[in-house]
């Protein structure tokens, strides 16, 4: 989309005040321009069959059609970028979130808990500039056919693999999770990007559908196979030279840091860790997923086809942290693949002996 353009925005909120608020916050970017407001989810249907916005902010308790099954007509008859606001501290809400997700909605976002009006303001300019990013994603309608995946290198053995992902990531990990199975010999750990306050809804969600233990790590944990794990809100995850678990507070940039995770496991892990970048913006990701590669371990970037963004794998991919792309149906094909073997071994620390 040309930067001239403006960039048409459909509002829906049953809250007239928040409806209020969304749209002088958005129409103080120049290249924004709200075309229409609804109050329910049968009018939002409506509204973007009639306006075709180039992108939806989505309240998710709405009168009528609630979010996720207003976002599922829309992506079906008049298909739209959506952007979820909603309020974090109703649970109905965050639950509500991963349904949009699945339905087709590519970011969440709560909802401002604020009443300084500096701090709205720039809680308003994050919104905006993430409408204007929003309006240069294609809007996906359908995936691609699953092709042959790539060989998986010769004798290629993983004792934990690292996921990084960010717009368009929970459904891209509930569909990579959802084939994983209950035995699983190898921990994975998790740097999904989300909003504060989203992580415990996650994790609730992406345990109804697959059979690993999904959960959030404590810091000095040991990883256990079978089980995946991730930050708490606001920090990054970490693995130590032993194999623990560790948290620490992440400190600007993408949070959670996918390169922090995947750079710990080439550190600790060596040529037994793995890795692979899932569909997002930026290049988080790439430089950790090259670093397991240089260790010698097993590394894989999602294809563009089925990628919501081909931004995080694009970096990858050029920056050659992996050969070529995956398609996002047989990420878990390739897990698995990588770590065929008896059992699960620790990670070992400098007095453990070669990796």
């Amino acid at each position: 989309m040309s930067s001239k353009k403006s960039i048409r925005v459909l509002v829906v909120d049953d809250s007239p005040t928040m409806a209020n608020t969304l749209t002088a916050l958005l129409t103080e970017e120049p290249r924004i321009e709200v075309v229409g407001r609804a109050g329910d989810g049968n009018r939002a249907v409506q509204l973007a069959r009639l306006l075709r916005p180039d992108v939806i902010t989505m309240d998710l308790l709405l009168p009528g059609l609630d979010g996720p099954a207003a976002i599922g007509h829309i992506m079906s008859q008049a298909p739209a970028r959506i952007l979820v606001v909603s309020a974090v501290a109703e649970q109905r809400g965050v639950d509500l979130g991963f349904q949009a997700m699945s339905a087709g909605a590519l970011e969440l976002i709560g909802k401002p808990n604020v009443t300084n009006a500096e701090e709205l303001r720039r809680w308003g300019r994050e919104l905006a500039h993430s409408v204007c990013l929003m309006a240069e994603v294609p809007v996906i309608s359908r995936r691609p056919r699953a092709v042959a995946p790539p060989p998986m290198p010769s004798g290629a053995r993983v004792d934990v693999f690292g996921l990084v992902a960010s717009t368009g990531g929970p459904p891209a990990l509930a569909e990579v999770l959802s084939k994983l199975p209950r035995d699983l010999p190898v921990p994975m750990l998790v740097a999904q990007h989300i909003t504060v306050g989203f992580t415990q809804g996650m994790v609730r969600w992406l345990s109804q559908v697959c059979e690993l233990q999904v959960g959030v790590a404590r810091d000095g944990e040991r990883l256990e196979p079978g089980r995946v794990y991730f930050p708490l809100d606001g920090h990054d995850l970490l693995v130590d030279s032993i194999g623990l678990a560790r948290l620490q507070r992440s400190h600007g940039g993408p949070c959670p840091n996918g390169d922090v995770l995947l750079n710990s496991l080439a550190m600790a892990y060596g040529r037994r860790s793995g890795g692979g970048v899932l569909t997002g913006m930026g290049e988080d990701g790439a430089r950790g997923l090259l670093a397991i590669r240089q260790a010698g371990g097993v590394t894989l970037a999602q294809d563009e086809a089925s990628s919501v963004v081909y931004g995080m794998p694009r970096a990858a991919v050029e920056l050659k942290a992996t050969d070529g792309g995956t398609p996002l149906a047989l990420v878990a094909d390739l897990i698995l693949q990588s770590c065929q073997r008896p059992s699960f071994r620790p990670a070992r620390g400098p007095e453990g002996g070669p990796r």
